[in-house]
């Protein structure tokens, strides 16, 4: 079903992180404990946000992923590699039409609290995410309900078939929460889960240090190797090489490739994968704020304005590919000739934008500017689009509030990198259709629609034509103005090893490993 890119894993790679949110401050590290046998010792690892919640009905993922993943067993697994192998659920089958899943279930799984997980429980964890408020809820829009058979049978319906279900089950859509815990006072700040890990509170400093310890009671010990972890908040470059250049970290996201040779220097090995796109999101197609951005043509011209390899070179470091589509290479829907779809060419955004009756100084571009990348990333997008009569005024957001202020579209456009999503149908949960967390203005448009059901729920050849014709379109109507596909590192100490995880922007928490 799922057609992954080869993960790339070489000491010299160089990366840029997803940055899907910034918040929290920097922490204090903690020192890098050595060679530990399996299931000792310390991991401590830098993240670049501090977690927003611990329930699972609200949870992002992303760079979120390793505090839900420490506390939290999902139904399905995915390796390295994104193949879905059985977790919770030990094995699952579709009703011909695909509307209706049916999972066989562990019977020997008990949450932090004492309570056992079973498939009433699942069912009400699938529910509540759906309802709930995480930026991925529409990946279970098609879900019309989830009910228990007995203990261990869950029986999902769809009102229409979701060809990413087994793979979101993999994710935060998975993340089973004790229904104990449903509501409670306690309920963002002290997970109930079955996870490998238990939070600890009292070591815990709330922004800047999370602690978990080694669940003694884990149904799958063999997926526990540490004792402890410690996640330590960074949230700028400059704080990550810090750490690492003190030795106080074993694993980091980096998310300035000109940070990669410090790093190595320290004597770090640079994990890199190439996941994201990076670039301008023009959310406001319909001019609801930005009356500018509801003309195709300003937005074609925004894209016409921007030297992609001069972006790529100036803030990537020459690290990764240009583009001007928002899908993955692994994609049904990837057409290469896209990429290049939008030249540099200043001249013509210009024509564009006087055929929209707009002249030099008419349109002004209000956007967020967050700690996360660099300033000279902003300077870059006010000379790009100034010099084709585009005033940029940027607005600096505390990281805290970054994420949900484009979530909550509160900016019609903004500098942002997010996931190239692996699947077709992932692309348009995501960023695509009305439903989906990055299209905050909730741009519906007939077209999108229309694909939209033949991705979902037409043949496989035509699903990938239909994938295709979707990313021609979004293209040329110019919802995005992505500059490039960077390659993202994850870096290592000299004690550690990891694998890079396929669709995610953090390796996966039981991926890490001390060397022996």
């Amino acid at each position: 079903m799922f057609n992954f890119r080869k993960r790339i894993v070489v000491a010299a790679a160089a990366a840029t992180i997803v940055a899907l949110a910034l918040s929290g401050c920097s922490g204090s590290g903690s020192s890098s404990t050595g060679p530990a046998a399996s299931g000792d010792g310390t991991l401590t690892i830098g993240t670049i946000v501090a977690s927003t919640t611990f329930a699972a009905d609200k949870a992002p993922w992303a760079n979120e992923s390793p505090y839900m993943q420490a506390v939290y067993d999902t139904l399905l697994h995915a390796e390295p590699d994104g193949t879905v192998v059985p977790w919770l659920a030990t094995e699952w089958s579709y009703n011909d039409d695909n509307t209706v899943l049916t999972m066989k279930l562990r019977d020997d799984v008990q949450f932090s609290d004492g309570t056992m997980f079973d498939a009433d429980a699942a069912a009400q964890n699938l529910v509540r995410f759906r309802d709930g408020t995480s930026p991925q809820k529409a990946y279970l829009a098609t879900l019309a309900d989830a009910k228990a058979v007995d203990a261990t049978t869950l029986e999902i319906t769809l009102s229409a078939p979701n060809p990413s279900l087994l793979a979101f089950l993999t994710q935060n859509p998975g993340l089973q929460q004790a229904p104990s815990s449903f509501g409670s006072e306690t309920e963002q700040t002290n997970p109930v889960g079955s996870g490998p890990y238990l939070f600890d509170p009292k070591t815990t400093v709330v922004g800047s240090t999370y602690v978990f310890t080694k669940n003694p009671d884990y149904w799958a010990p063999e997926q526990q190797h540490y004792a402890k972890v410690v996640m330590n908040v960074y949230t700028t470059p400059t704080a990550v090489i810090n750490a690492i250049k003190g030795g106080q970290i074993n694993g980091a996201p980096l998310s300035d490739n000109s940070t990669i040779t410090q790093a190595e220097a320290s004597g770090f090995t640079a994990n890199g994968q190439q996941l994201n796109f990076f670039g301008l999101l023009l959310f406001d197609r319909a001019g609801t704020n930005t009356a500018a951005l509801g003309d195709v043509r300003v937005r074609q011209a925004i894209n016409y304005a921007f030297d992609r390899e001069a972006m790529l070179k100036a803030v990537g470091q020459g690290y990764g590919d240009v583009t001007s589509s928002i899908f993955s290479p692994d994609s049904t829907g990837y057409v290469k000739d896209l990429d290049e779809h939008y030249a540099y060419d200043p001249e013509k955004a210009k024509d564009l934008l006087s055929e929209a009756g707009y002249g030099a100084g008419d349109i002004t571009l209000t956007m967020p500017q967050s700690s996360g990348f660099t300033p000279a990333t902003y300077a870059l997008v006010q000379q790009y689009l100034g010099d084709v009569g585009i005033t940029v005024e940027n607005v600096n957001v505390a990281p805290t509030s970054f994420l949900g202020d484009l979530l909550a579209a509160k900016y019609a456009s903004s500098v942002m990198q997010l996931k190239a999503a692996p699947t077709s149908w992932e692309t348009m949960t995501l960023d695509l259709l009305p439903t989906a967390g990055w299209n905050p203005f909730r741009t519906d448009d007939p077209k999108v629609a229309e694909l939209g059901t033949v991705i979902q729920s037409g043949s496989e050849e035509d699903a990938a034509k239909a994938a295709q014709e979707l990313n021609e379109y979004i293209v040329d109507q110019a919802w995005f103005a992505p500059w490039y596909r960077p390659q993202q590192t994850y870096a290592t100490d000299a004690t550690t090893t990891v694998e890079t995880q396929t669709g995610n922007a953090y390796p996966y928490l039981w991926n890490f490993t001390p060397k022996q």
